[in-house]
């Protein structure tokens, strides 16, 4: 196992690896306008390919391990980043919209297979007591593509148009690719997954309550950011301008909450961590609902952006402590419920924004928050059980005779 400094480089490199793979899975959010006039589309039409790369991520990310199982990790890393490299540049060549999305999956595919492990090879590059800032580095390249992915990927279209952006942002994965070939070391690929393994993975006591809690949080949270920039036009009668001052806000205050959460991880423990992010991210969505209607109002819908990626690194290691012989499949599984909360949340909102309007939709966020604390309670609460009957195993006397 790598020191930690000798771990650094090969941390960033997956972090790198995360931004690109960030960028192109949202970038068509800020390319919408662009690719819909080009092939001739709806920009609601264009919007489907946000929702196809996350069905295709959370359908892949569990059978991934399994396919890939005889490979080490650095090779199923570098296959993954790979296709993901290679999908974003045949879409900047994409002569219609249906080759455009077929495009799509195939990067879903890649980022499927290198997400889960890159954050599993995170885990394992460090020391123990270091996993959660090295799990929080890794991540941090996904919040920082919020922050300047997807503007940039945004700006691009509009000064240069979204093919030279798509192409940008796949050889930004390349670059990536070879970050990863050089800085990663080689890491054993551990007992190998098998369907068995994902069901006794999940029979383990406070997992599926775990990975249950991420499904839901991220439900929750994309219920609001799912629609932000129509919600915040809605209900503050935002500019487009603000709109984007207000996600690059965002973005920056999750980027603090993301590098924040291991230092309070370390005091509270991970449990404690997740349980502030969710009353964080109930605090939020209430700010929202008092909110005066009117521009200063935005300031309210920034503030949650802390809580909501405080939480990533504290629950993966929680993750990896309940089974820390199959990291990158209980990984896969996390990532797999992430995109899933991703896409179910975005559809609550964009189902109710049309009828009820933007002031009730935190209403219906907090609805699904308060299942995903229960949620987070019952593992908690699992843990604590599970770790009282091995102590009383430990210290019951063996009868003999």
């Amino acid at each position: 196992m790598m020191p930690s400094r000798g771990a650094l480089p090969g941390l960033l490199s997956l972090s790198l690896g995360y931004f690109s793979l960030g960028t192109i899975s949202l970038a068509v959010v800020g390319l919408n306008g662009p690719i819909g006039d080009d092939l001739h589309v709806q920009p609601a039409t264009v919007g489907i390919l946000v929702t196809v790369f996350a069905l295709t991520f959370a359908v892949c990310a569990p059978t991934a391990p399994i396919l890939l199982r005889r490979w080490n990790r650095k090779r199923v890393l570098l296959v993954g980043i790979g296709l993901l490299t290679v999908g974003a540049a045949l879409g900047a060549v994409a002569p219609n919209y249906g080759f455009l999305t077929v495009t799509r999956v195939l990067g879903a595919m890649g980022a499927a297979v290198f997400g889960p492990g890159a954050s599993a090879a995170g885990a394992l590059i460090v020391p123990a007591e270091r996993r959660q800032r090295a799990l929080a580095t890794v991540f941090g390249g996904m919040t920082a593509a919020a922050v300047l992915g997807v503007p940039l990927a945004s700006f691009l279209g509009g000064t240069l148009g979204w093919r030279p952006a798509l192409l940008g942002v796949a050889a930004l994965s390349a670059l990536a690719f070879v970050a990863v070939l050089l800085f990663v070391p080689e890491i054993p690929s551990g007992e190998p997954p098998t369907a068995r393994a994902y069901r006794e993975a999940m029979r383990t006591p406070a997992t599926a309550a775990t990975v249950t809690t991420t499904l839901l949080f991220m439900a929750a949270q994309f219920t609001v950011y799912g629609i932000a920039g129509a919600y915040l036009k809605d209900r503050f009668g935002a500019s487009s301008g603000l709109i984007s001052l207000t996600l690059l806000a965002f973005g920056v205050i999750g980027v603090a909450g993301n590098a924040c959460a291991p230092r309070i991880a370390e005091r509270l423990g991970g449990g404690r961590t997740v349980s502030v992010a969710v009353l964080g991210l109930a605090l939020g969505f209430a700010l929202l609902l008092v909110a005066p209607h009117s521009t200063a109002g935005v300031a309210f819908f920034a503030f949650w952006a802390f809580f909501s990626q405080m939480y990533q690194a504290p629950q993966q290691a929680r993750l990896v402590e309940l089974v820390p012989l199959q990291p990158g499949l209980i990984l896969a599984l996390n990532a797999a419920a992430l995109y899933l909360g991703m896409s179910l949340g975005s559809f609550i909102g964009s189902s109710l924004l049309p009828d009820l309007g933007a002031g009730p939709i935190p209403w219906a966020a907090l609805g699904v928050l308060v299942l995903a604390g229960l949620a987070h309670l019952s593992s908690v609460r699992q843990v604590a059980s599970a770790a009282a009957g091995a102590d009383r195993s430990a210290t019951t006397p063996v009868r003999t005779g």
